[in-house]
C-alpha cells in the first residue's frame, strides 16, 4: 500500500483521535499490562485537542493512506518536543514511523531547532533508536485513573541537532 506524507488538516483530528487509541489498546497491549493500557488511553485526548495543538503552531504531519485516511502522525512541538508519534495498528511496520520521524526532523532543522527529545514507549523506542535517538533514562511514573495511581514506565529520549 503506498502512504503520503502530509501537514495535518482540520478533517484528520477524529482519525488522529481514533488511531491514537486504537494504537494504545493494540500495541501498547504488548509491552504493557491491561490496567497500564486503560489508564494510557483513558488519558489521551480527542479530536478537538489536535486542532487545539495546530491551532498552538505544534507541527503534526501525517502519514495518509490511498484515500487519504490518516493512519499515522507525528506531533512536534516548538521547542522540539516530540510528543506524539503514533500508528494505527493495521498499518504498522511499514516504515511509516521512520518517515515521520525524518520528516519531524527536517521540519525541526528548518526552524533552527537544537535539539529532539522525546518520551518514548516500550514499542516506539526503537523507531526513536534508529532515527538517532538515544535513551537518557526510564521514566518511571504513575497515571491517575479510577480512583488509583497505575505505574507505567517510559524513556526519555533525545537527538541533538548539529
Amino acid at each position: 500500500m503506498a502512504y503520503a506524507i502530509r501537514p495535518f488538516t482540520a478533517e484528520d483530528a477524529p482519525a488522529l483521535a481514533d488511531l491514537t487509541l486504537a494504537a494504545i489498546r493494540a500495541v501498547g497491549a504488548v509491552s504493557y499490562s491491561p490496567d497500564q493500557v486503560a489508564a494510557w488511553a483513558h488519558r489521551h485526548p480527542g479530536a478537538e485537542r489536535f486542532l487545539e495543538r495546530a491551532a498552538a503552531g505544534h507541527h503534526i504531519v501525517v502519514a495518509a493512506d490511498a484515500d487519504d485516511i490518516a493512519v499515522a502522525y507525528a506531533l512536534l512541538e516548538e521547542d522540539g518536543h516530540l510528543d506524539m508519534l503514533y500508528c494505527h495498528p493495521r498499518h504498522t511496520r511499514r516504515g511509516l514511523a521512520d518517515e515521520l520521524l525524518a520528516v519531524a526532523e527536517q521540519h525541526a532543522r528548518a526552524n533552527d531547532m537544537k535539539r529532539l527529545y522525546t518520551e518514548a514507549s516500550e514499542l516506539a523506542r526503537p523507531a526513536f533508536e534508529r532515527a538517532g535517538y538515544a535513551v537518557s533514562g526510564r521514566r518511571d511514573f504513575e497515571i491517575p485513573y479510577k480512583g488509583e495511581a497505575v505505574a507505567i514506565h517510559n524513556y526519555a529520549m533525545e537527538k541533538p541537532l548539529n
